[in-house]
């Protein structure tokens, strides 16, 4: 797809809505600009979010602690109420039961369409 744009005042451009979803870009994301043989190369930049690490002696905030306490609750209750995928001895055995599984999904898809 190709999106004409003009650049503005202070060299702004806009990117077109179609090609920000695309690329996955959100207000305040921050990009990288690189000249490339005549052409303008922009880059999303990944930023990590240190905030989520542990802190310099290895211990997590009260709130990070928190917040993962509740995750791996959340996950035990999972696995004790049965809400967990079977193991797959293999990619093939695993490749079947998505096939299986959307062929369960599209027959009972068109039952409803058919009501």
């Amino acid at each position: 797809m190709n999106t004409t744009g003009k650049i503005q005042n202070k060299g702004q451009v806009t990117i077109p809505t179609s090609v920000r979803r695309q690329a996955g870009l959100e207000k305040g994301d921050l990009v990288n600009f690189a000249f490339q043989r005549g052409r303008i190369v922009m880059t999303p930049k990944v930023v990590i979010d240190r905030s989520s690490f542990p802190t310099a002696d290895g211990e997590y905030t009260p709130a990070q602690r928190r917040t993962i306490d509740a995750r791996l609750a959340k996950a035990d209750a999972d696995v004790k109420a049965g809400r967990v995928s079977k193991a797959f001895s293999d990619h093939g055995e695993f490749i079947a039961a998505l096939h299986a599984e959307a062929a369960r999904f599209s027959a009972k898809t068109s039952k409803r369409q058919a009501k």
